[in-house]
């Protein structure tokens, strides 16, 4: 597999809390998305911050494109389960804030903010303040802002985790369309196991600090709604969990 960004043999553990991760390796190609599935406190949260650069491990190495990740890069895009949108900034410019906080925002980043807005369905909410948007439509912002960038990878910490059902479902399908325009790799934490299979090109299984080897998810791109329902979903779903179970 042609890997750009690649988790060689991580170990780290938390002052408090002793060693949560124990030798993790983990290779996620272009355009590939990579789902992160297991109980609270496994440590998914975790690798997906050491994949960051948002902690440093004690052994083992992250690297993205070749490089030694050591902080967060411009390569690099964040969703997290609370949108953390600005109160007081408007749709647009809490889309605009990454490019702002670093300087003026161009006439063409701005059109390319327009157009992410465009394509999550929210272009006649680009004035209005988060206040006066559902979660879903905070959420699609929040994907927006973190795309506008227009980062290699982005690294998803359970983003949909506090929406209903319907909406939820309305985002996966949403976010799988977003990231094969812009071929976005994305590392996403879940703890759905339907939802790691519909969305990922892999499944990797955590359980106490060490990571199971990836479940392939062989269903066709585009995804599609009615695929929740077929045999060869289940079979998978079905899969995953004996794998959960049988690792107590």
């Amino acid at each position: 597999m042609n890997s750009f960004l690649q988790l060689d043999a991580l170990h780290f553990a938390y002052p408090d809390r002793g060693e949560v991760l124990r030798d993790v390796c983990l290779q996620l190609a272009p355009g590939e998305i990579h789902c992160l599935i297991g109980r609270s406190g496994c440590g998914k949260t975790t690798v997906l911050k050491l994949a960051a650069g948002l902690l440093t491990p004690q052994q083992g190495q992250v690297q993205l494109k070749s490089q030694m990740v050591q902080q967060p890069t411009s390569d690099m895009g964040f969703v997290f389960q609370s949108p953390t949108l600005l109160h007081w900034l408007s749709v647009i410019d809490n889309v605009l804030l990454p490019i702002s906080l670093h300087g003026a925002v161009t006439h063409d980043q701005r059109a390319y903010g327009e157009q992410l807005l465009a394509q999550m369905g929210l272009a006649a909410l680009r004035d209005d303040k988060p206040h006066q948007l559902s979660g879903g439509q905070q959420s699609r912002v929040a994907m927006a802002r973190a795309l506008i960038t227009r980062p290699a990878v982005l690294f998803m910490d359970e983003p949909f985790a506090a929406l209903d059902a319907i909406t939820r479902e309305e985002l996966q399908r949403d976010f799988l369309a977003l990231c094969q325009t812009h071929g976005t790799a994305v590392l996403f934490v879940t703890h759905d196991m339907a939802e790691a299979v519909y969305l990922a090109d892999r499944v990797s299984l955590m359980h106490e600090g060490r990571m199971q080897a990836p479940l392939q998810i062989d269903l066709p791109r585009p995804r599609h709604s009615a695929m929740r329902y077929t045999p060869a979903f289940n079979a998978l779903c079905e899969q995953l969990r004996h794998t959960m179970d049988t690792t107590l």
